[in-house]
């Protein structure tokens, strides 16, 4: 009997205690890793990082082809710029042009 008085003494202090820390390692863990825990703050820096450069690129872009979009229309269309989209929809080159053919592992 005083056996296991002190058997229950001594167990059910250390699994009261087992439990709370598991509970608070489960908490702790989905606090840091979880989708709003203090872990995600860098990596939404990171994503809104590669987005804004990503952003920049477009919009560089965007400026290219508002440039030539100009040059072709309007009064006057500038003619090398109309035969180069000519030929490079066509397929085709011109007769003083110099053709480099690259391999695809090379780009």
């Amino acid at each position: 009997m005083v056996i296991r008085k002190r058997l229950r003494a001594i167990l059910f202090p250390i699994l009261l205690y087992s439990l709370c820390g598991a509970a608070d390692a489960y908490f702790i863990r989905h606090a840091v890793n979880d989708d709003r825990g203090l872990k995600t703050d860098a990596i939404y820096e990171g994503q809104i990082a590669n987005l804004r450069d990503n952003l920049k690129n477009l919009q560089q872009q965007r400026q290219e082809w508002e440039h030539k979009i100009a040059l072709l229309s309007g009064k006057t269309i500038d003619r090398d710029l109309l035969e180069e989209e000519a030929y490079a929809r066509l397929g085709r080159v011109g007769k003083n042009d110099v053709v480099v053919i690259l391999d695809s592992a090379s780009r």
